[in-house]
């Protein structure tokens, strides 16, 4: 059996606001229908349930994508749109380049953050209150989250070499912004990072894309809310699971220094500190306002028209959201996504001028008023889920020339 999008959709409203401001969404209505004896899948390009994109020969499936009840990802041939735009903006705009470079301020809100989270982690301790204290998580999810969220997102602007000109600086300031995060993982995070921007959409290669197994166990309204509640594992553990990069001396250096200074803390200071610490790193990944960015990025929050479910058209579906609203003050710009996937190279503070340098291509794209309300309506909403996603079978930077990204040492370090 196979999903097919209804000819007899109707449209309705919907709580996401194009670029002009209207507020205009096509619900499909999901229509079950007997395959073909052939097998032959029955989807679109395109579509929600989709199975054309995919290879005829149904041994070429795998088992869950076999399954009855299963709801395919977005498959489409088209490329990946931000190297187009990119290339158009350049031309209309070539002052736009000279927003490319590192920004000095960052080192020092790194530094100012790292500061607070150490200087909360002790007075917890020094005022008594445990784990087991509703003080403590208060200021985990209040103050911690926040401040180590804004770390994530320190860490993923240093990983585009924007904090400073030396690749080694920027390794060395991400170690140092990994220190309260209690966890060593800013070595690893940039080469799936790149691979991401380099490889968007592209099945086996961007991990940030949910697997087949997740879409189908976690499609369900309790699903979706055990995803936003630990979808910080997910994102910690999925990318050891689509592919493997080699272990450099930077995360040997990563592994050490977050070793020593856990180890210290906890030696000085009893587990206390280490647990806030881990517990902010946590709930920063968990139901908290600021995590509503890891869905609200890339997430297709957009039915397609009938249009863009026909391949023959080529119309491309959106697969990047931007978000202006003011809780970017804590997370580096990333609202700005669209315009940072466009320009990797343009450091938080100059995203702005950036999309208002070339308004004409941005004012007219989706994006997101709330990133609250993301993760809201992806939870209740049955029409959003794990599997919106737009997915390639091909295309991306292959680093290495391998199949499974065979990335060398210098790469990663590059």
């Amino acid at each position: 059996m196979t999903l097919i999008t209804s000819p007899t959709s109707s449209a309705t409203t919907s709580g996401l606001i194009n670029g002009n401001g209207v507020t205009a969404r096509l619900k499909a209505t999901a229509v079950i229908v007997e395959s073909k004896a052939n097998g032959h899948a029955n989807g679109n390009a395109n579509g929600h349930s989709n199975e054309a994109a995919k290879p005829a020969d149904k041994s070429a499936s795998s088992p869950i994508e076999s399954t009855t009840n299963y709801r395919d990802f977005f498959w489409t041939y088209t490329e990946e749109p931000h190297r187009t735009r990119r290339l158009a903006i350049i031309k209309a705009h070539p002052e736009i380049t000279k927003l490319c470079g590192p920004e000095p301020l960052t080192k020092w809100v790194v530094v100012g953050v790292v500061s607070l989270q150490i200087a909360v982690a002790l007075a917890l301790h020094n005022y008594g209150y445990t784990f087991f204290s509703w003080p403590f998580w208060l200021a985990a999810y209040i103050i911690g989250a926040t401040a180590n969220q804004n770390l994530f997102l320190a860490i993923h602007e240093i990983s585009h070499n924007l904090a400073f000109r030396s690749p080694l600086a920027n390794r060395l300031l991400a170690i140092v912004a990994n220190l309260p995060i209690g966890i060593p993982y800013s070595a690893s995070f940039r080469p799936y990072h790149l691979t991401h921007h380099k490889s968007l959409g592209v099945d086996g290669l961007d991990t940030d894309l949910p697997t087949a197994a997740e879409a189908v166990v976690l499609d369900s309204i309790l699903g979706k809310a055990f995803f936003c509640t630990f979808q910080i594992f997910f994102y910690a553990l999925r990318p050891m699971a689509v592919m493997r990069i080699p272990f450099t001396k930077i995360h040997a250096l990563n592994v050490a220094v977050q070793g020593l200074f856990d180890f210290v803390l906890v030696k000085t200071f009893g587990v206390q500190p280490l647990l806030y610490l881990l517990l902010s790193s946590f709930l920063a990944g968990s139901l908290h306002p600021l995590a509503g960015h890891f869905i609200a990025e890339h997430y297709v929050y957009d039915t397609v028209t009938p249009e863009a479910t026909n391949p023959d058209n080529n119309i491309p579906i959106p697969e990047t959201y931007s978000y202006y609203g003011p809780l970017n003050i804590f997370a580096y710009n990333v609202g700005y996504h669209n315009e940072h996937h466009d320009f990797p190279a343009v450091p938080w503070t100059r995203l702005e001028k950036l999309r208002a340098t070339a308004p004409e291509f941005y004012d007219s794209l989706p994006r997101h008023e709330s990133w609250t309300y993301v993760i809201w309506r992806f939870i209740w909403d049955e029409n959003v889920g794990l599997r919106c996603r737009v997915k390639r079978k091909t295309g991306g930077r292959l680093v290495g020339g391998a199949k499974v990204a065979a990335w060398t040492e210098q790469e990663v370090e590059a």
